[in-house]
């Protein structure tokens, strides 16, 4: 299946399990559907399953968006204190779509710990809640770390309760758009396919020791921390230049930049001298490079920035701050500004995936799970551009599970292909529009001008505002707008918030709805107050039938 058309069939609504080789555009594809979906104002909650991955997509952690934290599992009293979250109730009150994306990483159990929040808070009884899920991964990559640091296949989403019953449509991208050297594609499917024959071990014998270039300082892969960070700290004393120093700055409140610092491959410290092995660790393609492009620091700009020569074009790229940042309902929760470097003489197989090298030295002497081997070989380009320096058969070892498994997903993605090829570009178009609408969005996307001319769409919220500027009710903004009650009182609660001088006046409920929560409020602890589970609860005992959203609307009155 192509990459055009997967995003066809997710614009149909239908819950999808994205999949293919390493390098065949995942995440680029998701990148593509999720502008589309922003573009129709469809709300859609952009994670995955480790930080590194969610920066990739301006996202964030699957555990950080439903709620879930570390949590192991989920008791009653752990879901009572989760509704006791407003901004819990906000986010999934707004939210239309679901997208977690290297899924393959994630472990059963949480998948099933997420669809459980999700019905909860969406208050439907169906996979998600309703929602529709585009999980994205691929099960011959590493599998979930499980609680010591082991890695274990067994763990695996496709033994979540979920996954049997959400009906996913599979999408099987068979392109590749990071290898171009057609017999260390073979070489790779050979891995995925468990036919690795002595054709394939002699390639592979090949690049034992090779010589990459005399001016080429490959990546070095190693599976432990231990390893990179020795090479690293080692190398960068050796250099007798001068060092220069880049601090990391901040905004936003501390627990988000936490996960975002977490998440994301830049350093709090960045130290660098010139003659430093380095790698650019976001996507500029402006500037020049991506994630994963190599070259090393051969000097510095007048303003003290580092200029970074590639390996692979030569080019000289004055390198300038990059901003990573976590993004919910078009607002920056948190945000971090550094270089987007990293010395690069080393890095653990586990970080790279996702990153695409142009030449790397291995070492898969001490690989210690199924999946090791193939995720070091595929960062890399070309087969010219690795140089292995340790290796053990075992490495290339992939689980028998995940073998038969990845038969029966191409199986189901061949048949999806010829389903939905067979419909007419009409029924294709009523189908999205079809979904668009019913997840409140807008079909005819609204535009303005900005000042430099450019077409800028109107944000959903400024629709809601015209609205309530005229005088609409909650149930004439919803239908105009096919919102549900709920999504319009979160987009009044925000209105609210960043523009105080609009007059909500006539969305004033009855004022003894007012005087009960604002009595409840007095009874409440300080830190309760404003929390929607403590106050229903209240409301409950007194013999009061306010529902979560008269309760959220009253909040907006009271003193």
């Amino acid at each position: 299946m192509t990459q055009d058309q997967a995003l066809k069939i997710m614009k149909t609504g239908v819950s999808v399990y994205l999949t293919g080789s390493a390098g065949s555009g995942k995440t680029y594809l998701l990148n593509r559907y999720i502008a589309y979906l922003k573009e129709h104002d469809v709300p859609v909650a952009v994670t995955a399953s480790t930080g590194i991955a969610a920066t990739h997509m301006s996202g964030m952690t699957i555990h950080g968006w439903a709620g879930i934290g570390v949590r192991e599992k989920l008791d009653p009293f752990d879901m009572e204190q989760l509704e006791e979250k407003q901004y819990l109730w906000k986010r999934f009150e707004q939210a239309r779509v679901l997208i977690i994306d290297e899924v393959s990483m994630l472990h059963a159990h949480r998948l099933d710990m997420v669809d459980k929040v999700c019905r909860k808070f969406k208050r439907v009884e169906k996979p998600f809640g309703g929602l529709q899920v585009i999980l994205c991964g691929d099960f011959f990559q590493l599998p979930p770390v499980t609680k010591g640091g082991d890695i274990s296949a067994r763990d695996m989403v496709i033994h979540s309760n979920v996954w049997k019953n959400m009906g996913l449509a599979i999408c099987y991208i068979d392109e590749q758009h990071r290898q171009d050297d057609e017999q260390f594609t073979l070489l790779l499917n050979a891995i995925r396919d468990n036919t690795i024959d002595e054709g394939h071990m002699d390639m592979l014998q090949q690049r034992y020791q090779a010589t990459l270039g005399d001016d080429i300082r490959p990546t070095k892969l190693y599976t432990h921390n231990k390893n990179v960070d020795a090479e690293n700290i080692t190398e960068l004393e050796a250099l007798t230049t001068g060092a220069r120093v880049y601090r990391m700055s901040t905004t936003g409140k501390d627990t988000i930049v936490d996960i975002l610092k977490k998440s994301c491959l830049a350093q709090e410290v960045l130290t660098v001298k010139e003659g430093a092995e380095v790698m650019f660790i976001k996507n500029n393609f402006e500037e020049g490079y991506v994630n994963g492009t190599r070259g090393w620091v051969s000097g510095f700009t007048e303003t003290g920035m580092p200029i970074v020569t590639t390996y692979t074009s030569k080019k000289q790229i004055p390198v300038s701050p990059a901003t990573w940042a976590i993004e919910e309902d078009n607002k920056v929760k948190a945000s971090l500004v550094q270089l987007p470097l990293r010395l690069a003489w080393a890095i653990t197989i586990h970080k790279s995936q996702g990153m695409s090298l142009d030449h790397a030295e291995i070492d898969l002497t001490n690989t210690f799970t199924y999946g090791m081997g193939y995720v070091a070989l595929s960062r890399v380009r070309t087969l010219a551009g690795i140089r292995l320096i340790g290796f053990n058969p075992n490495a290339l070892a992939v689980d028998p599970e995940v073998l038969l498994y990845d038969k029966y997903l191409r199986t189901e993605s061949n048949k999806n292909e010829l389903l939905f090829a067979d419909l007419t570009p009409q029924a294709q178009t009523e189908m999205e529009q079809t979904f668009v609408v019913q997840m409140g969005g807008s079909i005819d996307v609204t535009k303005t001008v900005d000042a430099s001319g450019k077409a800028k769409k109107i944000p959903t919220l400024l629709k809601t505002l015209e609205l309530v500027q005229d005088g609409k009710t909650i149930k004439q903004i919803a239908d105009t707008r096919n919102l549900t009650t709920g999504t319009v009182i979160s987009h009044i609660e925000q209105i609210v918030d960043q523009y105080p001088e609009v007059s909500i006046s006539h969305f004033k409920p009855e004022e003894k709805h007012i005087r009960l929560i604002s009595e409840i409020q007095e009874k409440l602890k300080p830190a309760d107050k404003n929390k929607l589970t403590p106050i229903k609860i209240a409301l409950e005992k007194s013999g009061s039938k306010l529902s979560f959203e008269d309760i959220r609307l009253a909040l907006l009155f009271c003193e």
